[in-house]
């Protein structure tokens, strides 16, 4: 029998989340569309109200707010087209309201069982559960991306952390405005929901932190001890791989990503690889940033036993 949480991964229902749009931004369930009962001013005034002076005062306030909202929220779900499942922060007086609103219109309409906090709670366990990981390795620009997406187009099952992250996993791997971790997180285990846990799931080598984001500490311990396959590619194709990857990176950007490993590049090499920035020439100003990773990705893997394959 399938539960409201297995129904979040099926495209046929229209998650809303009725939170503020400053909640919804930390983190939400994926796929949700944010259509707020109140603002993120007017939920801070209605929560200071409960506290300060009841919860009928509060009411009050807050029907003062969304009563003149309230066809503009019908419209907006009945145009989804589609059966809703609706949550706010605890499944309580905001979730409820929303849904009696709708189906009062005539939606079919269900409610998250204790919110956004029952469905963190469901994606901690997700990603607690022992999933089969096989691990894909290899010093930078060896094509670990591109062989993680030949696996998926070969039907295998992956997580594909850096596209989740938004982050290619170095100073210069940016891809523009990262999600939170919380949101991360949730988009990690919605991923896990969907997997066979009888199958090996492929995922790319990573250090816990991604740019900004943190990985679930669950998940990175599991990858250290999962199977792990090295890919072993000639240095020429890496320094290729990652002209091809950055070529389009302005220069200021990958000066800005240098300046952030001077220290460890050491002054002459960071020296040579700004001013290879800074006349075009990437094929050298990448051999030079690989001296720096090459380094680090051995000293983090010497101890650890791998199959190695050629891609």
């Amino acid at each position: 029998m399938t539960t409201v949480f297995d129904d979040l991964r099926d495209p046929q229902y229209a998650i809303i989340d009725v939170r503020s749009p400053a909640e919804y931004q930390q983190g939400h369930i994926p796929n949700a569309i944010n259509i707020p009962l109140f603002s993120n001013d007017e939920r801070a005034h209605v929560g200071t109200l409960y506290v300060q002076q009841g919860a009928a005062i509060a009411f009050d306030e807050g029907l003062r707010y969304v009563g003149s909202r309230m066809l503009e929220l019908v419209q907006r779900a009945r145009a989804l087209d589609r059966p809703l499942i609706v949550y706010c922060w605890r499944g309580g007086m905001r979730s409820s309201s929303v849904a009696w609103l709708y189906a009062a219109a005539g939606l079919q309409t269900r409610i998250v069982p204790r919110g956004y906090k029952g469905f963190k709670a469901w994606a901690r366990n997700v990603i607690a559960q022992p999933w089969k990981y096989h691990v894909i390795g290899g010093m930078t620009g060896a094509g670990k991306t591109d062989y993680l997406h030949d696996l998926i187009g070969r039907g295998e099952q992956a997580l594909d952390l850096e596209a989740l992250a938004h982050h290619k996993g170095s100073v210069f791997g940016a891809m523009g405005p990262q999600p939170t971790t919380e949101h991360v997180h949730n988009m990690i285990a919605m991923s896990l929901a969907s997997c066979d846990p009888s199958r090996e799931i492929f995922i790319e080598d990573e250090s816990r932190p991604i740019g900004t984001v943190y990985l679930p500490e669950v998940l990175f311990d599991a990858m250290q001890s999962a199977r792990m396959t090295t890919l072993d590619t000639p240095r020429e194709e890496r320094i290729a791989r990652l002209v091809r990857d950055y070529g389009e990176v302005s220069a200021e950007m990958l000066l800005s990503a240098f300046s952030r490993i001077e220290r460890k590049l050491g002054g002459e090499r960071y020296a040579r690889a700004c001013e290879a920035v800074a006349a075009g020439d990437l094929a050298t100003a990448a051999d030079l940033a690989l001296s720096y990773y090459d380094a680090t990705y051995a000293y983090y893997h010497k101890r650890r036993i791998t199959n190695t394959i050629v891609p």
